[in-house]
């Protein structure tokens, strides 16, 4: 780890205060805020959803949305330059140039209608007047540096057409394009997957080291800041609780915020093995989807594109049991629970519930049994109609299914209750909630039809570590409570230590490894697995404060 410069810091951040405007939950999103960053040196910012991590970093940028939400007191020093009275031209010049940001989702940060080389040679356009040759050859090399394939093909290429850790391979060349001084990283890996987020992880690292870059890492996961980290810092309603040194902060953690914190990380090691019906209520045979694209107007020109999702898929779900799907995105996890709830219809196959086979059954057919098997989604403002209020979300179900408006209302207020929201939650809309709150409502939504499978695909992949372990708590309660068998998604080997009984190991449509969790965990036998759990970030590292 490196120490502190003797010299002068790259960025001096003293007393900030970042207003908020009239009528908000607290007067100042920022407050008080001090610390430091120094060349060649990661300094990790941590802390919960609203905690002032991410404003700090577009005050440092110069791009809060103001005037809503402005500067109110305190001092920016950049190389010794004050940034918050720095006119709009000096801050043009030093976007991009001096100081870069990654954003946390590149999907909305990147424009979708420019080419990666495009949008690149954008920001060298801006500060360089280079020949257009040299600047795609800067570009070019950019690209290859952050170690994408084929970077002629991808210059050419639109966000669209790009996998998640590509575009964020992406944007993190285009912050790189003028060699800054200081790089901000805004939640880079959340959601990425465990291999694709080591990957980027190393790529930030080897970059800032030979760059001799100043980087701000802002993230809520404990695991790559013990990976990466050279200082850190914990931020609670906009205010630094603690700073200091990764070892001092990691494994001794003194204010109680960060100690809870500590505390809601999942441990890799699996609890004792829970006894598990002999009962077989799910079971998957030979389950075959696959997804065309391309090939031309009408079929004719350019050859068809083929996507094995799902090959032989052969997998089987107990009464009472969780079981874990994990692999990389791309692995067909998604298409698998998909088909599972007949969202999309597999090809080949079968997928008998309580010897029933449910993959030959049409809409009429399947009624009876949609309620049995319910899904809860990856990401629950998308999967809540925004103009509906969240009681009738709930109650709609029930209803459906033949329900009189009184019981589906009362059911609905049940399941809120069971989910740890009370009765106003029933007559706010979804963006009147945070996104734990929202996954809540997604969880007592599936439940409002009294399933006996529950299919959660990544409930609480972008969640902070305590609303994800509130959130693991509540499933954990609601299983025992209610009965329910599970087939839980995820990508986070962490989650799944904790919460699965058996884990299915997905790659490119097959499952090359099933098995309990703990003896999966202790002795993989296939070289997939094995990359998994040694791409787990922090997996050297046993939070301390568990003990506290």
């Amino acid at each position: 780890m490196n120490t502190s410069s003797a010299t002068a810091p790259l960025l001096e951040i003293n007393n900030l205060y970042v207003k908020l405007p009239a009528g908000a939950e607290r007067s100042h999103a920022v407050e008080d805020v001090s610390y430091t960053l120094n060349n060649n040196e990661i300094l990790c910012v941590v802390g919960e959803s609203g905690s002032g991590k991410s404003i700090t970093a577009r005050a440092i940028m110069g791009i809060l949305p103001a005037p809503h939400v402005h500067v109110d007191k305190g001092k920016i020093e950049f190389n010794g330059e004050e940034l918050t009275t720095a006119k709009e031209s000096r801050l043009r010049e030093i976007r991009g140039g001096e100081i870069s940001m990654i954003f946390q989702e590149p999907m909305t940060a990147l424009n979708p209608v420019m080419t990666i080389g495009k949008q690149i040679d954008e920001v060298i356009r801006f500060h360089t007047k280079i020949k257009k040759r040299d600047r795609r050859e800067r570009a070019i090399h950019l690209i290859a540096s952050v170690h994408l394939p084929d970077p002629e093909q991808i210059i050419s290429s639109y966000p669209h057409e790009l996998s998640g850790g590509q575009r964020q391979r992406a944007m993190i060349a285009m912050a790189l394009a003028m060699e800054p001084k200081i790089l901000i990283a805004d939640e880079p890996t959340t959601a990425l997957d465990v291999t694709t987020q080591a990957q980027i992880l190393k790529l930030i690292k080897e970059l800032q080291q030979s760059h001799d870059t100043g980087v701000l890492f802002i993230t809520h996961d404990f695991g790559v800041v013990a990976d990466i980290a050279d200082r850190v810092a914990v931020m609670q309603h906009g205010k630094i609780v603690e700073i200091g040194t990764t070892h001092q902060v990691l494994n001794n953690p003194q204010h109680p915020y960060t100690q809870s914190l500590m505390k809601a990380v999942p441990s890799l090691v699996p609890p004792a093995v829970r006894a598990i019906s002999e009962q077989q209520e799910l079971a998957v045979n030979k389950l075959t989807k696959t997804y065309s694209s391309g090939g031309g107007w009408f079929g004719f020109g350019a050859k068809a594109r083929v996507v094995h999702a799902a090959q032989s898929v052969d997998i089987s779900l107990h009464k009472g049991e969780t079981l874990g799907v994990v692999g990389e995105s791309g692995s067909g996890k998604s298409t698998l629970a998909r088909c599972i709830v007949r969202l999309i219809n597999a090809e080949e196959g079968s997928i008998v519930y309580n010897g029933v086979d449910l993959r030959p059954l049409n809409r009429a057919e399947m009624r009876p049994y949609r309620s049995k098997i319910q899904m809860v989604f990856q990401d629950p403002f998308a999967s809540l109609n925004p103009r509906t209020k969240v009681g009738r979300i709930i109650a709609d179900g029930p209803r459906i299914l033949g329900a009189d408006a009184a019981d589906a209302e009362r059911r609905a207020r049940e399941m809120l209750n069971l989910v740890g929201l009370d009765d106003r939650a029933f007559d706010r809309f979804p963006h009147e909630f945070s996104g734990g709150q929202r996954q809540r409502i997604g969880i007592a939504r599936a439940l409002a039809m009294d399933p006996e499978i529950l299919v959660a695909d990544e409930p609480v992949s972008a969640l902070d570590v305590s609303i994800q372990a509130q959130i693991l708590q509540l499933l954990a309660d609601i299983r025992e409570r209610l009965q329910l068998s599970m087939i839980f998604i995820t990508h986070d080997l962490r989650v799944a230590a904790q919460v699965c009984d058996r884990i299915a190991v997905m790659r490119l449509g097959n499952i090359v490894e099933m098995g309990p969790t703990s003896t999966l965990f202790k002795q993989a036998e296939h070289e997939y697995t094995r990359e998994l759990l040694n791409a787990v970030p922090g997996k050297d590292w046993r939070p301390q404060a568990s003990q506290v």
